[in-house]
């Protein structure tokens, strides 16, 4: 383990270098979105406070960094109640990382993964009974004849004696559809909630338009049970088909979501240039994406803001310049008790991690720690230590890093 405690010249250089490179996780152009075939309406939302620059604090003053690891071109991470770390790798590998005894073992039983320029295999999400029924969600990219789509499987996890196992029983729960061609914003991160249910984000595909489409899945947050099958509760469950599995539209590309003490579910989406988003998700709630947007196309053709469009829900925070999010995090731990209730959101092209302070339903960006690493994933360990993943494109170490206090 090599203690991190000192910034280095070239790494700062490259740090703004990429602060100023497009919002997405590999190029992409895009063009002025058509408009939509389908609205929905929701609740009137006041146009969000674009974000104040946040005091930049070198990482020595506020906690010491430790690489730990070092992964292929890893995605997620969970914890296991034993304190292992299981990890996913965008070519399809789930990595069972023993961290007291520095051990990697894999976790066979994969679903066959396509590993494309900004997708494979994705988030991987213990079920909320874990200890009891030892299953575990994953989400990938898939292929058919169609195109490429996410998917949700859930297995049970079993563990072997010698450091690694499998995952049985697998089975897909949930796919994107319908499926497109192209290699980006799949979304597909998992979250529970306390009551069990299943939440799933899932991206718009660069295609626009279906964000606003009720007949797709894609550009929405979707709620279901743990089964994958619908909530008979959800907003717009008496549309039946894949309108009855939505629970919020209008979305382009959200890397990130976590539940408040409140139980309230905040996520975070990339704009498209400029304009990256924290939203507070509410149920039914239409956040009006390729309609408004607080960015522009990458070819420079304007959308509206959101303050244009009160009938949208806008952004509490935007982003510009952007941050590029990725992983999200509410902490509850004790090792640092000033940070209680703080969201942390990894930034990749900003090189950052990201403090946000919540006050009820309003939040403000009140840190930003220089990392001069691509942040992609962002987790609390079990004894309150704050855990990252290096994204492992553009040059990335796709090193696994322990964040605890500065003595």
């Amino acid at each position: 383990m090599i203690p991190l405690r000192y910034s280095l010249i070239l790494a700062a250089a490259l740090g703004l270098l990429a602060a100023c490179s497009d919002n997405t996780d590999s190029p992409e152009t895009s063009t002025a979105a058509e408009t939509a075939t389908t609205e929905t309406p929701s609740a009137i939302a006041p146009a969000a406070p674009e974000a104040a620059p946040a005091e930049v604090t070198p990482e020595r003053e506020a906690f010491n960094v430790i690489e730990v690891a070092r992964f292929d071109s890893p995605w997620a991470m969970t914890f296991l109640p034993d304190g292992r770390l299981l990890v996913t790798e965008m070519a399809g590998e789930l990595q069972l990382y023993d961290i007291d005894n520095d051990h990697t073992g894999t976790i066979t039983g994969v679903p066959e993964v396509e590993h494309v320029a900004q997708g494979g295999l994705g988030d991987v999400v213990l079920h909320p009974d874990f200890e009891d029924n030892k299953l575990v969600y994953i989400s990938f990219v898939e292929a058919d004849e169609s195109g490429l789509g996410a998917a949700v499987a859930r297995a049970e996890l079993a563990l072997d004696d010698e450091g690694g196992g499998a995952l049985e029983n697998l089975e897909v729960i949930w796919r994107q559809t319908p499926k497109k061609s192209g290699d980006g914003h799949f979304g597909y991160r998992i979250a529970f909630d306390d009551d069990g249910m299943l939440w799933i984000s899932s991206s718009e595909r660069k295609e626009f338009d279906p964000a606003q489409d009720m007949n797709t899945n894609l550009g929405k947050i979707v709620r279901l049970n743990d089964d994958g099958s619908v909530p008979e509760d959800n907003p717009f469950a008496d549309q039946g088909d894949i309108a009855a599995q939505i629970w919020s539209l209008g979305h382009r590309n959200i890397l990130g979501m976590a539940f408040d003490a409140d139980g309230r579910l905040w996520a975070h989406e990339m704009g498209p240039k400029d304009g990256d988003e924290l939203n507070l998700i509410e149920r039914g709630g239409n956040y009006g994406y390729p309609l408004v947007s607080n960015g522009n196309h990458y070819d420079d053709t304007p959308i509206p803001d959101h303050s244009t469009r009160p009938e949208f829900n806008a952004p509490v925070i935007t982003w510009t310049p952007v941050i590029s999010p990725a992983g999200f995090i509410i902490y509850d731990g004790d090792q640092f008790p000033d940070w209680h209730g703080s969201g942390f959101i990894g930034g990749m092209s900003s090189m950052a991690l990201v403090r946000v302070e919540f006050d009820g339903e309003n939040a403000r960006e009140a840190e930003r720690f220089e990392m001069q690493r691509r942040i992609r994933e962002v987790e609390q360990g079990p004894e309150g230590a704050i855990w990252l993943l290096e994204d492992g494109t553009r040059g990335g170490g796709s090193a696994l890093l322990k964040l605890t206090p500065a003595e």
